[in-house]
């Protein structure tokens, strides 16, 4: 909301600092919606981007943002929210095939 009604324009990275691999990524989210996920392996695009750490400098500054919420606490509660809307009362944790894949 701030970047809507502020004067501030341009991209701003909105990301979390802490970096970490996609095979590390791909863990959690596995830890997250399916222990039993099998994570694929596909070999890197030529634009993949080989550092996955945002600079935020400009959002602190500028908007006085930083994340508050780490990806192990936040992953799940999207998770959840997303299921909500997809499948409406579901109950949670009901059975979804899930493929992982990491580069």
């Amino acid at each position: 909301m701030r970047l809507m009604e502020g004067e501030h324009v341009g991209p701003f990275n909105l990301g979390n600092p802490g970096e970490f691999t996609m095979l590390e990524l791909a863990k959690v989210v596995q830890e997250t919606i399916d222990p039993n996920a099998n994570i694929a392996f596909r070999p890197n695009t030529e634009d993949d981007p080989h550092k996955r750490k945002p600079d935020i400098t400009k959002a602190k500054e500028l908007l006085g943002w930083e994340p508050k919420v780490s990806l192990r606490q936040g992953l799940p509660l999207m998770v959840k929210d997303f299921r909500q809307r997809v499948f409406g009362d579901q109950k949670e944790g009901s059975s979804v095939t899930t493929k992982i894949t990491a580069a």
